[in-house]
């Protein structure tokens, strides 16, 4: 995934030096839950889905710091010397290798052991601007304009969302023997909270006029497999980049021929490009949320609020009944 700034290597490895003192410290003390902001576990979680997971199963045995802030575009995150220092002092970092090269990179040069890659905790695929469409008969080697390699945004469908819950799960009990009992409970309630909001969706997305669903940014290519539907990004999974002529034209017709409605933007990108498309073409422009972060934008105050926003909107865009 293309990313615009990252830190370079020699500022990061100094600034990661700045940390070392702290995670030294750390590596020596066996209750990590006596360590922490009053008592609790210290957790480091790299964006908001993340965030969403520890205070969720965690609850008030964790004390959680959020690398990505309200209205910064993960992608684009750069780190502050002081929070790649804060790294060390972290019981547990979890993250989303993947998403956040500049966080790929701290973590790594840092040598942190109590870290949790999200994406070891479920299976990625590889998904590109065409994810779930059926190009049976197209020209070979007729690629969509497409940016295809490993898809990260797994959180974006409930079921893998679950999976990766679960293993959060047991990290947290591994990291805090002492409130393991709270943590599986926890993690429980989740993941039935997440399996009825895979209930909601399958339901909801059923029986609709069209299954194709165009996005500026192709970030829902597992929600996308998981309940039939056909998404047809502007770009890749990098929302900066930039289509070409050939995909918009491509658009277009693909708009006619499945008779499209309308054409998504999220909230923390430009909705330049989608609302270009969508004037050319004659659609309607909406909001599909791909839950990088909460803003006063946002529809909803967490993950569940805004994914039951987002079903609303392709119900409404797909003709749902």
């Amino acid at each position: 995934m293309n990313v615009r700034r990252l830190i370079p290597s020699t500022a990061l490895a100094g600034a990661v030096a700045l940390g070392l003192v702290s995670l030294s410290a750390c590596a020596g003390t066996s209750d990590a839950a006596d360590k922490g902001s009053g008592g609790k576990l210290d957790v480091v979680a790299s964006f908001y889905p993340m965030q969403y997971l520890a205070e969720q199963i965690g609850g008030g045995h964790v004390a959680v710091n959020t690398l990505t802030k309200p209205g910064v575009e993960p992608h684009d995150l750069e780190l502050k010397p002081r929070q790649i220092g804060e790294l060390g002092d972290a019981d547990v970092i979890l993250y989303l290798k993947g998403v956040q090269p500049a966080v790929d990179e701290a973590i790594a040069q840092a040598g942190v052991k109590s870290t949790v890659d999200a994406a070891t905790l479920t299976k990625l695929e590889e998904h590109g601007t065409g994810a779930g469409h059926d190009h049976e008969g197209e020209e070979a080697g007729h690629d969509h304009g497409s940016e295809a390699g490993a898809d990260p945004h797994i959180w974006l469908d409930p079921v893998k969302y679950a999976e990766v819950a679960k293993g959060v799960g047991s990290a947290l009990e591994k990291a805090d023997p002492a409130h393991a009992a709270d943590y599986a409970k926890n993690t429980d309630a989740l993941v039935k909270k997440l399996a009825a909001l895979d209930t909601e969706f399958e339901t909801g997305l059923k029986n609709s006029a069209t299954r194709t669903f165009i996005t500026t940014h192709s970030a829902f290519g597992y929600l996308a497999e998981r309940y039939g539907l056909e998404q047809e990004g502007i770009t890749g999974i990098d929302p900066e980049s930039e289509p070409s002529p050939a995909r918009i034209k491509e658009l277009q017709d693909i708009a006619k021929k499945d008779k499209v409605s309308t054409v998504f933007f999220e909230t923390l990108a430009s909705d330049r490009t989608a609302k270009t498309l969508a004037g050319d073409t004659g659609l309607t422009t909406d909001v599909l949320d791909p839950l990088e972060g909460i803003t006063d934008k946002s529809k909803g105050d967490d993950y569940v609020e805004v994914m039951r926003s987002n079903l609303a909107a392709l119900k409404k865009a797909l003709g749902a009944k």
